[in-house]
């Protein structure tokens, strides 16, 4: 028996600047230059040793790598990142798919966010023309030349557009490339470019406010931005140009990049901030993948990494001790659960990120 999918082209979109935006980023943005934040005798203390691990990592050309949940671009928090970025203090950058759709806001438009009860109940929830059309369309195509998803994002939002190809040459490269991901991909923006009669040439997407936007910082500086999406979880796949294959192999090729800096990050730093999901998911899948190379290669999995995980939920549990019993709270703390049963020396800081991640950057520049 076969189920009918929903068919998207029947849904009514609208147009993004009609919505009713809860966030204006030039209003909630963190000045990284700002004063540190007060932190608490712990909360400060804990910082200054985050602070010192990233700084010695980097001395010693180790990565740092961060990864994060969508709050904190609604935090205002990219600036800070940015900054980070620029200053060599970050190798790479990870979020997941609300992450990146919100930094794409804010660049586009300098604003982001709805409410989210109203409009679902109103049948408009997500269903935005431009953060749909422009990001869907960016995947596709930064996938036709190797880019994944973060990539193909932050590439756009620096260009202030996107190339279309035509048919014609879209079809010549399916006659001569050998089967690989590149094939794929073609075939996945031929069947966009034939479904919805997309005119090629250069479809202008000007970017209002771009220097918000930590997508693109990482592409002007050739750092890795990788996406970690979960189908149906974000506004995108409401969009009928929402490609399956597209967007898998964007998200597919990023998770095989965060895994190659996972794999050298013995002497590194990971930072997971408001991700309780996401990031210790990848990382534990990238980290087995990682100890398999390692052990086959040098004979013994990796070691000598910090985590730091920060979050709001209450700290109850010493992770140095190791991992609670099942019929304790802590347990089903997945973010912190997974990070301790993977080697390396683990902290949790509860402590909210506009905090946190200002005061590290402003510890880490402090020290001498």
């Amino acid at each position: 028996m076969l189920f009918e999918p929903l068919d998207r082209c029947r849904l009514r979109l609208y147009p993004l600047a009609k919505r009713e935006h809860k966030l204006e980023m030039a209003k909630i943005a963190v000045d990284p230059d700002a004063p540190a934040p007060a932190l608490d005798g712990v909360s400060a203390e804990m910082t200054a040793r985050v602070a010192a691990r990233v700084k010695e990592a980097r001395r010693n050309n180790r990565p740092v790598m961060l990864t994060f949940g969508a709050h904190l671009i609604k935090n205002g928090l990219a600036p800070v990142v940015i900054r980070l970025l620029e200053e060599g203090w970050l190798t790479h950058v990870a979020t997941n798919g609300a992450g990146s759709i919100h930094d794409w806001e804010f660049a586009f438009l300098g604003r982001s966010t709805e409410d989210v009860r109203a409009n679902t109940a109103a049948g408009a929830f997500g269903l935005w023309e431009e953060t749909g059309r422009y990001i869907n369309l960016a995947v596709a195509i930064g996938a036709i030349d190797g880019l994944g998803y973060g990539a193909s994002v932050g590439k756009m939002i620096v260009e202030d557009g996107l190339h279309i190809p035509s048919l014609d040459a879209v079809r010549a490269r399916i006659a001569e490339m050998p089967p690989g991901e590149t094939l794929g991909a073609l075939a996945d923006l031929h069947y966009l470019l034939t479904t919805f009669d997309l005119p090629a040439g250069w479809l202008p997407a000007p970017h209002t406010a771009k220097e918000y936007s930590a997508q693109a910082a990482a592409w002007r500086l050739g750092i890795p931005f990788t996406v970690h999406p979960g189908v149906g979880y974000d506004i995108i796949y409401t969009h009928p140009l929402n490609c399956g294959g597209a967007i898998g192999r964007g998200a597919v090729r990023d998770f095989l990049t965060y895994a190659a800096g996972i794999r050298q990050l013995s002497g590194g730093v990971h930072l997971a901030v408001g991700s309780a999901i996401m990031a210790p998911m990848i990382f534990e899948k990238a980290l087995s993948m990682a100890n398999n190379l390692a052990i086959r290669e040098e004979g013994k999995p990796l070691s000598d990494y910090y985590l730091l995980v920060n979050d709001l939920q209450p700290g109850e549990w010493d992770w140095s001790q190791g991992e609670p019993p099942r019929d304790h709270p802590a347990y089903y703390l997945r973010f912190c659960k997974t990070f301790a049963r993977m080697g390396g020396e683990l902290e949790y800081l509860r402590l909210d990120n506009r905090m946190f991640l200002p005061a590290l950057y402003r510890t880490i520049t402090s020290l001498t």
